[in-house]
């Protein structure tokens, strides 16, 4: 009885299985790449367009999405299959797999746009909760360990947006559009569609990044991304108004800009990968704690009277072209050549400016918002953008003010370069019981703005500004040899008491005022600012650099018109 039941239950299989073969839509030839590999995919998937590279006719669906190529049914071809193949978690599977972009993986995932190691370490720096900013941390950490702590909560649920980590398509909109690993860089919607549309186009794969890409994360901060474009963040109310409502000047994050002198190198065309090399962007595999450790472009690179094209690292420019006796750099969007000029004789090489770095004088304006107002209320919660879940604590963050004139100088290492405002931050913790917590630490940071402009600042905008040399707006007077200085700005009161004055870096005696972001950087010593302002006194009658009053000039020397 036992065997009956079985070869029925074995007949009853055999006859559910033609039956399922008859009811299967089957192609009656297989769907196969030029490279010959059995796709599936390609019976459903015949419109998508791609770049040459990753054409689905070419290589495939299944090398990059995963999923199963050789299923029948959109489940089972569907099952496993990553929502972005260049996502981290998932990139040695796909982007990384032998044969393809394998080397780049172990690059990518050092850098710092994946590890933000330099800004979390410097946050941790600044609030007091690490000895140095050189600690070895990063997002993929902070995301499988949980950690946290005051400082880390501020950058999980307000600076979590700007790294590789972040999953593309997780917010609506321009925010979701940040993120993704490998797609962060080199995704882009086809033909004006965007990642809203209903029905949206499978994105191109693209080599040659549009600067577009590097402005998404690059807009707030240091601002470089919009700054080089001429876009400078003004105060957030919407001024100056058009037609009785609010300026259609605005940003992301409800944010308003004027417009100013965009770069040199904007205006003539030129594009961030121009000047940015593939290691800089990407990394070259090694776990770097800060920017300038990363970076290896500098201006001296193209503009030199030697032959130009090599880095600080010693690797040469792919796109420097030597025509005859001169260069020229083509540009990588669209071939266009861009001639290189060596630094101007007789001005850039000027003997009394050679601590000078070229975008001392050369960037005009840079955004400085003083001020950092931040609050942490724990009787609410917030979204935590590592994890994407709500926990304990709603941050708001306001400013004083922002301005963008007279970049202030001082001095890193050997050279004079330009700070702005690092972190003012005027912090208030709220508990859940309504007892208040406070602490202010304030840091002035270096920075190459990338507003660079043909012609360079004025004598009188370093030599005659208190706020150019660190003193901050106000006036400085010199009596019997001995200089003094007013401020306008008088600090703001908080809890802690009083703060020093936003703008102000230094004190007329060479005090600092405010932390410096590095271990080497300095504002102005009290013989430097007396040296640079004394020259202000200079120019109403010796205008120029050219004067011969300056060839033979001495700090010493005592002009007829007046003494110290």
């Amino acid at each position: 009885m036992p065997s009956r039941i079985l070869i029925l239950l074995l007949l009853i299989g055999t006859l559910a299985l033609i039956v399922r073969e008859n009811l299967t839509t089957r192609p009656e030839t297989l769907s196969q790449t030029t490279a010959g590999q059995i796709e599936m995919c390609l019976m459903c998937h015949q419109t998508e367009k791609l770049d040459p590279a990753h054409d689905a006719q070419v290589i495939g669906c299944s090398p990059c999405h995963l999923g199963d190529p050789m299923a029948t049914t959109k489940e089972e071809a569907h099952k496993g299959m990553p929502k972005n193949p260049g996502d981290l978690r998932v990139v040695e599977k796909t982007c990384g797999i032998e044969g393809c972009h394998s080397p780049d993986v172990k690059k990518i995932k050092n850098s710092l746009m994946a590890t933000n190691r330099g800004i979390i370490a410097t946050l941790l720096y600044y609030w007091g909760e690490a000895d140095n900013q050189n600690g070895d941390f990063s997002v993929e950490k902070l995301i499988q360990s949980g950690e946290t702590s005051l400082a880390l909560d501020y950058y999980r649920k307000l600076c979590g947006t700007c790294h590789l980590w972040k999953q593309r398509g997780d917010f609506e909109g321009y925010f979701g559009e940040k993120g993704g690993g490998c797609t962060a860089c080199h995704n882009l919607m086809p033909g004006g569609a965007t990642a809203d549309d209903e029905k949206k186009p499978h994105p191109l794969i693209v080599k040659k990044l549009p600067m577009e890409n590097c402005i998404r994360c690059h807009n707030r901060s240091g601002r470089i991304g919009i700054s080089f474009t001429g876009v400078y963040e003004s105060e957030g109310y919407g001024a100056p108004y058009e037609d009785g409502g609010l300026s259609s000047k605005e940003l992301p994050g409800d944010r308003f800009y004027l417009e100013l002198p965009a770069d040199i190198h904007h205006t003539k065309g030129m594009t961030c990968i121009d000047c940015h090399t593939r290691d800089e962007i990407m990394g070259d595999g090694t776990n770097y704690a800060h920017y300038e450790d990363q970076l290896e472009v500098t201006c001296a690179t193209c503009h030199t009277t030697s032959e130009p094209g090599l880095t600080a690292k010693n690797n040469r420019l792919n796109n420097i072209v030597k025509n005859g006796d001169t260069y020229t750099m083509k540009s990588k969007l669209d071939n266009k050549d861009h001639p290189l000029k060596p630094p101007k004789q007789g001005v850039c090489d000027y003997a009394g400016h050679k601590r000078l770095s070229c975008e001392a004088c050369h960037s005009t304006w840079v955004p400085q918002c003083y001020g950092c107002h931040v609050k942490r209320d724990m009787s609410e919660t917030h979204l935590d953008k590592l994890t994407m879940q709500e926990t304990p604590g709603w941050w708001e963050e306001g400013r004083s003010y922002i301005r963008f004139e007279r970049p202030m100088l001082a001095v890193w290492s050997d050279k004079v370069v330009i700070v702005t405002p690092g972190c003012q931050d005027i912090v208030t913790l709220l508990n859940d019981t309504g007892k208040n917590d406070h602490f202010n630490t304030f840091t002035m940071a270096a920075i190459n703005p990338h507003t660079t402009q043909a012609k360079g600042r004025t004598c009188k905008d370093c030599h005659a500004s208190t706020k150019t040399v660190g003193l901050g707006e106000g006036t400085a007077r010199v009596r019997d040899g001995e200089w003094s200085f007013q401020p306008i700005d008088q600090g703001v009161d908080t809890a802690e008491g009083k703060t020093v004055p936003l703008d102000a870096y230094v004190d007329i005696s060479g005090q600092p005022l405010q932390k410096s972001s590095r271990a080497d950087l300095r504002p102005f010593n009290r013989e430097e600012i007396r040296r640079i302002l004394r020259i202000g006194r200079c120019l109403p009658c010796h205008t120029e650099y050219t004067d011969p009053a300056y060839r033979s000039y001495s700090p010493d020397k005592i002009c007829p018109k007046f003494s110290e």
